[in-house]
């Protein structure tokens, strides 16, 4: 299966998905006088780049570059290049050739001034339209007929005679968004290794008594520190019906996922306290009056809100039967297991999908000349923060570039 550059010299170059990496891979080859092609198979380009806007657009993170590499793991080395060639700050001199001012927040992750992700797509498209890039929606991609690309329309079926292709696809979170993974068929068959999808990012399952769910679904626990493997890590979480979400959980969801699917088990251990030292909490808790309520002592002695209370009961056993060092012990240091992970569907983001090594160094893919591939269908994962976008930015910039090498020799 390839695509041959051979013919006329106007074909054009086909992008197939309209996310983050596709429109960069756009941009990038339009600004290089290559004719393109948009295809996307939902109404409308971009949707989970909206979605994700919806709460704060989080476009990349304000930490030092070797910090914001180590964030993608074993996929680094990898990924290293084009991160490189597209840091934190060159994506935030991006924004500001858009019209769009960017700021850092207290935890050092970039966002739009406004917030959203609508100006800076309407912007950004607006900006590829004038450099003469074609969007065609509603176009999915079903294969390869001879040479020609085949997509399904509301028309019928449609062929595109093309000079080189650069796939980015997405992973398989939020499917109702367009990320549905429809693509690995197509590539299996063509040979090219694809790891399993799994969901990343992502909300864990808990077996609340249902006392616990009841009262505090919904309840956010604040300031505490977390730990499951991988490092410590500050910040809060929300209880739900099922389990728990939210930012510290997607920190480690990685690593309780992996250890899950290895071990059978895993727990999140969090320091319910985590500006109070074993010792200082066996003290203030040894001073509270015998007559007070357990209730009442862990909050006096311990600063505990009812939810982290309530959690000490679900995870720690009876209390009643704890003396004030155990207390200490069990705030410090509290277990909580989880069950499973969330489905795939639900995960803001996924790990697995086109293998790293099945792409040569210039992104394209090995066992089909022609194609190229960048963005969240490759198998690599990182924590949010803004990673997320930089290496969909970033990797889009690459793979355009690599294809315009491509082209180059194959003249």
């Amino acid at each position: 299966m390839m695509i041959s550059n051979k013919g006329p010299a106007v074909k054009p170059v086909a992008i197939i998905g309209g996310g983050p990496a596709g429109l960069m891979a756009a941009e990038v080859l339009a600004e290089a006088g290559q004719r393109v092609i948009v295809f996307d198979a939902m109404p409308s380009v971009g949707r989970k780049f909206l979605m994700a806007g919806k709460s704060g657009l989080n476009i990349t993170h304000a930490e030092e570059h070797a910090a914001l590499l180590d964030r993608f793991g074993l996929a680094r080395p990898a990924l290293a290049a084009a991160l490189d060639a597209f840091t934190g700050s060159d994506i935030r001199a991006w924004c500001d050739g858009l019209g769009i001012e960017t700021f850092v927040g207290s935890s050092g992750r970039v966002f739009p001034r406004s917030m959203k992700g609508s100006p800076l797509l309407r912007a950004w498209l607006a900006r590829l339209a004038g450099r003469g890039v074609e969007i065609r929606t509603r176009h999915r991609w079903t294969g390869i007929s001879g040479e020609r690309l085949t997509f399904a329309t509301q028309a019928g079926p449609v062929e595109h005679d093309v000079s080189a292709v650069l796939l980015a696809l997405g992973g398989a979170s939020w499917p109702r968004l367009g990320s549905d993974a429809a693509w690995v068929p197509i590539l299996e068959r063509a040979g090219v290794p694809i790891s399993p999808f799994r969901p990343a990012n992502c909300g864990f399952e808990v077996d609340w008594s249902p006392v616990f769910a009841e009262r505090f679904a919904g309840m956010p626990v604040k300031a505490v520190t977390a730990t499951a493997g991988d490092g410590a890590s500050a910040g809060e979480f929300v209880v739900t019906q099922w389990g728990m979400e939210g930012s510290l959980v997607y920190a480690h969801s990685a690593a309780l996922r992996d250890r899950l699917a290895q071990m059978g088990t895993a727990a999140l251990t969090l320091d319910l306290m985590p500006g109070r030292s074993h010792e200082r909490l066996h003290a203030d808790l040894s001073r509270q009056p015998a007559k007070l309520s357990l209730s009442n002592r862990l909050r006096k002695g311990a600063g505990l809100d009812p939810v982290k209370i309530g959690l000490l009961r679900e995870m720690a056993g009876d209390l009643a039967r704890h003396d004030e060092g155990q207390l200490a012990r069990a705030i410090k240091a509290l277990p909580l297991r989880v069950k499973q992970p969330r489905p795939l569907a639900e995960a803001i983001s996924s790990a697995g999908g086109l293998a790293l090594d099945a792409m040569d160094d210039r992104y394209m893919i090995k066992a089909m000349p022609g194609f190229f591939a960048a963005g969240e269908m490759l198998d690599w994962e990182a924590p949010t923060g803004g990673y997320l976008l930089t290496a969909c930015l970033a990797t889009g910039r690459a793979a355009a570039r690599g294809l315009l090498a491509y082209l180059e020799t194959s003249d």
